[in-house]
């Protein structure tokens, strides 16, 4: 079969891979028919991801048909023909963490769970296509797919939705509305966004939705803040504006109550001296983030206010801002999504029209030219802000 591999850092390529097979009575095979890039895969295209090897499949985000199933798979939750969302953390259903509904902190589904605790002090669940530290599973980004544990992770599409509508169940719909929930967002309450990439924005919507008197959206991209003000939220670009100096301005001196984080480790949010600060030291690999928007949120929010982060951060960062983070009691959130636990009331909301993933949607290209999606996504060619593959 066809599938999008890891290469090296900063080269991707469409190669013949082996069709994947049943390998456990709980898996199922899945014929990819939508996938998607996620600004996380750039975080592996960067070559920031420690554990990537050569040939790896890519891709977390993707849907289609179920055309085998393992022995073990319960057939009232899943069967051959079922058209089906797959959310990106694999999960047993079954351990202390799938229990309490925190399916990225599964116990079970990482084989290199040894490597993971060595690296973040505890494992975390397996991950498709996100390198051998979260189990090496072959990713998304091909033409069929081997689905562990199956029947709990798997959302069948029961309704004519099309697949763009429904595809973002897998991983940014959700991530977007956990980083919003995080919040826990009362009515008068100002929220404010780092980043209005696809995550950015659905946390936006989802903050709207969950009651915020005003979403501010902060970015340099002018496509990225066009998109969220279409979309009924207020901008601010970092590289015009001060932004701590904007949001103290636009929230009558207190800060904005709420702060979303949906950066993660390569962020460009920095004036001049600390921007070039992280980049030496990240190139370095003395440091393995940028986190300049996470710092910007935290001595931005309002005293006792919260900041909530779902860009993704991989080891290790400096000068983070402690002091203001501890004496102003700002609450701090943070989590790979956990992506069972939303995507069928994302569903529903999806069916009445309370939220359109399709907005994001800038360009659809065949699997074969994943390469190129890739490059016009890392360097926001033509206004590219999300990029759909169909094998």
């Amino acid at each position: 079969m066809k599938a999008n591999c890891w290469v090296k850092p900063n080269t991707v390529r469409v190669e013949n891979v082996p069709d994947p097979t049943i390998l456990n009575r709980r898996d199922a095979i899945v014929r990819v028919t939508s996938t998607a890039i996620c600004g996380s895969d750039l975080h592996l295209l960067d070559g920031y991801v420690p554990t990537m090897q050569k040939g790896d499949v890519m891709g977390h985000e993707f849907m289609g048909e179920v055309v085998e199933v393992g022995d073990d798979v319960d057939g009232d939750k899943l069967r051959v023909g079922d058209r089906v969302v797959i959310p990106f953390p694999i999960a047993c259903g079954a351990c202390a963490a799938c229990r309490a509904e925190m399916y990225s902190l599964c116990e079970n589904s990482n084989p290199n769970a040894g490597m993971a605790e060595k690296f973040f002090g505890h494992p975390i669940a397996g991950i498709f296509g996100y390198s051998h530290l979260t189990g090496g599973f072959a990713g998304g980004q091909a033409e069929y797919v081997r689905v562990p544990f199956a029947d709990v992770g798997a959302l069948k599409i029961e309704s004519d939705l099309s697949d763009e509508q429904v595809l973002f169940l897998s991983d940014i719909l959700p991530t977007g509305y956990m980083g919003a929930e995080m919040c826990d967002i009362q009515p008068d309450d100002v929220v404010a966004v780092w980043g209005a990439g696809p995550v950015g924005q659905f946390a936006m919507d989802s903050a709207r939705l969950l009651g915020a008197a005003k979403v501010i959206a902060i970015d340099k991209q002018p496509y990225r803040l066009a998109m969220a003000s279409r979309a009924g939220h207020e901008t601010l670009d970092f590289t015009q504006v001060d932004v701590r100096s904007a949001l103290l301005e636009l929230t009558g001196g207190r800060g904005p109550d709420k702060c979303v984080e949906a950066v993660g480790m390569e962020s460009d949010h920095g004036t001049a001296p600390i921007d070039a600060y992280d980049r030496v030291k990240q190139t370095a690999r003395t440091e393995s983030e940028r986190p300049h928007a996470l710092r910007q949120a935290i001595t931005s929010c309002r005293s006792g206010g919260t900041v909530s982060v779902v860009g993704v951060f991989g080891g290790v960062f400096d000068k983070f801002p402690s002091g203001s983070w501890m004496n102003r009691s700002i609450t701090l959130r943070a989590g790979q999504c956990h992506v069972q636990r939303y995507m069928k009331p994302l569903l529903k909301r999806i069916e009445e029209g309370q939220l359109d993933p399709t907005r994001v949607i800038t360009h659809t290209l065949p699997l074969r030219r994943a390469p190129q999606g890739y490059d016009i996504f890392k360097h926001k060619k033509d206004n590219c802000e999300k990029v759909i593959l169909k094998p």
